[in-house]
């Protein structure tokens, strides 16, 4: 976790600089996303061993029962955390969305191995269509937008075709994939981690002193993201019979910090962005002390 800080602070510093921010930040966040993100899900495949296809069924069918419970948190418990009625919508948000996709896979990667990043792919399956169908009510405070229904186009996104063609190769044991594919597609893939993280810095450079330091519904927020939802939803997955692995592997990625589809969110549908920006920033602090603790305590 302390390399992975180290390049948070190389994107702060940068952002600082004016070596990263703007224009740059967005469209290494598109190459990442679409590119190199994907790249990593199919690599994670190709290391030589696949795999284990059995554990794609309880992936799938842990996060659904995951995000059924962090959906109702998410509704009920923001009220008590805040007496803003605005501020409702984002804290349950950030309750419930976890940062996968920048956070996620470079953390597991480096917790669980390169090839584990296939299992937080099909984790993140179920993460992404609630983000766009639960998370867009709780940002707007309505059940349907208007003038807008659900993209189903999210589901057919580059990183979503990446870990279904995973979730296939996987499947099928198709282990024969030449070196051809498999190494330009790790080289591209190896990008994911550094740049992620430095898009993160730079993003936290732009913060204001007082959203650094965050307040009190800021800080109530960030102890159930990072340890009170992740610890209960563990012991819960353990007693209804979940193998170990995949328990960890799923309290793993719900631990991470605030995702940062809320932001993008709150900015697409003109909402406030203070509450969701400093959340994100303290969460995302945080966990670099959090996970390690979660790590040695629960794993």
């Amino acid at each position: 976790m302390m390399t992975l800080f180290a390049l948070v602070v190389v994107g702060y510093i940068g952002g600082k600089q004016g070596f990263l921010g703007g224009d740059f930040d967005r469209q290494l966040s598109k190459l990442v996303i679409n590119i190199t993100c994907p790249a990593l899900i199919l690599s994670s495949a190709m290391t030589g061993e696949l795999p284990d296809k059995r554990f794609i069924l309880p992936l799938l069918l842990i996060s659904a029962i995951t995000y059924i419970i962090l959906t109702c948190v998410a509704f009920s418990l923001p009220r008590y955390i805040t007496s803003r009625k605005k501020d409702e919508g984002p804290i349950g948000f950030a309750l419930m969305f976890g940062n996968v996709g920048f956070m996620g896979y470079p953390v597991v990667a480096s917790i669980f191995g390169h090839e584990a990043v296939f299992y937080a792919a099909v984790l993140n399956v179920v993460n992404t269509f609630a983000v766009f169908t639960i998370g867009t009510v709780l940002i707007t405070g309505k059940s349907k937008v208007e003038g807008e229904r659900f993209q189903k186009k999210v589901l057919y996104s580059t990183p979503m075709l990446a870990a279904y063609l995973t979730m296939g190769i996987v499947a099928l044991e198709i282990d024969n994939i030449p070196e051809a594919i498999s190494q330009p597609l790790t080289m591209l893939g190896n990008i994911t981690v550094p740049a992620a993280l430095l898009i993160i810095g730079s993003s936290m450079s732009n913060l204001s002193l007082r959203a650094m330091l965050g307040n009190r519904t800021v800080y109530a927020t960030t102890l159930f993201r990072l340890a009170l939802l992740p610890i209960g939803i563990h012991y819960l997955m353990g007693t209804l019979g979940f193998s170990s692995f995949v328990v960890n592997i799923n309290t793993l990625v719900i631990a991470m910090p605030v995702a940062t589809y809320g932001t993008i969110l709150c900015l697409k549908y003109e909402k406030d962005t203070t509450m969701i920006t400093e959340v994100t920033f303290i969460t995302t602090l945080l966990s670099m002390i959090s996970i390690p603790l979660l790590v040695m305590l629960l794993f």
